[in-house]
C-alpha cells in the first residue's frame, strides 16, 4: 500500500518557515535533501546526522508542519522529500544550499549519507538505525 501525506503549503505562513529554519539541525536536514536530491527514511537521517530518532523525528516533523518536506509511507517505512513548490521554495533551497560550512558539518552529513546508500535495497532502505547508539533518545 501507498499513501502521500504531503503538506498543503497555502496557508504556510513565512514565519513559519524562517522559524523552522531557525535551527541547525532542521538546516542540516533541510542541505542534506537540496544536495542529494533523495527521498530518505528518519534511520537515514540518524545515521547520516549522527543524532538519536526521537530528537530527528521532532525536527522533521517541524519541517513537514512548515510545510518544507513531504511524506510518503511505503510499508513501514515513511520516506521524506523536499517540497518544491511553489516557486519560492526552490529560491529558498538554493539559498540554503549556498550557506557557508566553514566546519565541514554539512560536507560530512553528506560523506555519511553517500554511505548509508550503499544500503538500500532496490533503492528503498530496508535495514533501519545502523549506529546502536543513536536508536534512541
Amino acid at each position: 500500500m501507498h499513501y502521500d501525506a504531503t503538506m498543503h503549503v497555502i496557508a504556510i505562513q513565512p514565519q513559519t518557515i524562517f522559524q523552522a529554519l531557525a535551527d541547525q539541525t532542521r538546516l542540516r536536514v533541510m542541505r542534506l535533501l537540496i544536495v542529494t536530491d533523495e527521498q530518505v527514511c528518519l534511520c537515514e537521517l540518524v545515521d547520516s546526522l549522527l543524532m538519536s530518532q526521537y530528537k530527528l523525528s521532532r525536527h522533521v516533523k517541524t519541517l513537514r508542519q512548515a510545510g518544507l518536506l513531504s511524506a510518503t509511507r511505503d510499508g513501514r517505512w515513511i520516506y521524506h522529500r523536499l517540497v518544491t513548490t511553489p516557486d519560492y521554495l526552490l529560491h529558498l533551497h538554493r539559498s540554503i544550499e549556498s550557506l557557508p560550512d566553514p566546519d565541514g558539518m554539512f560536507e560530512g552529513d553528506v560523506k555519511r549519507f553517500e554511505e548509508r546508500l550503499c544500503l538500500r535495497e532496490s533503492g528503498r532502505c530496508r535495514v533501519g538505525v545502523q549506529n546502536d547508539a543513536l536508536k534512541s533518545g
